[in-house]
């Protein structure tokens, strides 16, 4: 089994530096050539499988990857990225501001601190974990294309190789 990891193309939050774990944020039209252009390159792999979360902007960046193809996506909501609750659109320096004690606290241990409600790290490790444990379902294919999001592929990737989920800052997905 060979996983091909895809994450979304830009959106405008990405720009403007806003965590949008949930929240509904289009593909620019960066993002959108960014996924043609991956269209082109992998125009050559033939896929068997495609597992996609169920935000949009990984669904659209899926459908452009594979524009002339007939294969079905299959939407997987472990591969979500976590949910930054009250804080979904919203910019750093606003919630040091407007929630500084909450923001101060998951700064200062992301790991156990949940941002206001919001999913903490550990659910959301925990939800990846539940996806890498299905992929043994998925053994009998050969090349499993994934396309999902920073958070969830950093932490995937650490796990997979064994590292602890805390690891995942160590794999940047872009």
């Amino acid at each position: 089994m060979r996983l091909w990891l895809i994450r979304h193309g830009e959106t405008q939050a990405n720009i403007d530096g806003l965590y949008s774990g949930h929240a509904p944020t289009p593909l620019t039209a960066r993002g959108i050539e960014q996924a043609q252009n991956l269209h082109t390159l992998l125009h050559g792999v033939s896929f068997d499988l495609v597992l996609c979360s169920e935000l949009e902007r990984a669904q659209h960046t899926a459908r452009l990857v594979l524009s002339d193809r007939q294969l079905p996506v299959q939407i997987i909501p472990e591969l979500n990225e976590m949910f930054f609750g009250d804080w979904e659109m919203r910019h750093h320096r606003d919630l040091m501001q407007e929630d500084a004690e909450n923001y101060s606290a998951w700064c200062n241990d992301w790991q156990h601190a949940i941002p206001t409600n919001g999913e903490g790290f550990q659910a959301f490790s925990q939800r990846v974990e539940r996806f890498i444990a299905r992929l043994s379902e998925f053994q009998h294919y050969q090349n499993i294309l994934v396309v999902s999001h920073q958070g969830v592929l950093s932490l995937l990737i650490a796990r997979l190789i064994g590292m602890p989920a805390e690891a995942m800052w160590h794999f940047r997905v872009d």
